[in-house]
């Protein structure tokens, strides 16, 4: 594995703490995980998986950033 990967528990660890954040705003994405296929590559990030979602976690996302960016 290159230097530059991050190893898999670290992007598990991401998952883990992106989940909490958005369970904070009241927000689940079914579908977030470790994306396993991008460690096929020495040469990969390692990547997230958001997924898919319906259009009412993408609008509740959407006024958490939103929101969120008022604050900065």
């Amino acid at each position: 594995m290159s230097d530059h990967s991050p190893a898999p528990y670290v992007v598990t660890l991401c998952v883990e703490e992106l989940r909490a954040a958005l369970a904070l705003h009241g927000i689940t994405l079914p579908s977030l995980q470790v994306d396993l296929p991008s460690f096929a590559d020495s040469h990969s990030p390692g990547l997230v998986s958001l997924g898919n979602c319906n259009t009412t976690t993408a609008r509740a996302l959407a006024a958490a950033l939103r929101k969120a960016a008022e604050q900065c």
